[in-house]
């Protein structure tokens, strides 16, 4: 799967923005923990990196059809990781 990235106007992947690297937002598209629907064809993505991080990515399906391209990415909130960990402890994962 072909994964772009949204680029500011100096040409730097957004996501430098957040201090994401394009390696662990990729860790964080393969390894999803939660994936659901965003606004205007757009999806919301949780998941996380080798090292543990747990990433919040915002993704759309490329316009050609060819892959992915993420918007942005960024570290979730401490208060939504507690909620996620209790969601996933109801759901039993």
């Amino acid at each position: 799967m072909r994964i772009r990235f949204h680029t500011d106007i100096d040409g730097t992947p957004h996501i430098y923005q957040h201090n994401v690297s394009e390696e662990e937002a990729i860790e964080a598209i393969t390894r999803p923990i939660e994936r659901i629907a965003g606004r205007d064809e757009s999806f919301i993505l949780i998941g996380r990196t080798r090292s543990g991080r747990v990433l919040k990515v915002i993704y759309a399906l490329a316009r050609d059809g060819d892959g992915i391209f993420v918007i942005t990415a960024f570290d979730l909130p401490d208060k939504q990781v507690r909620a996620l960990n209790r969601r996933n402890k109801r759901r039993g994962k």
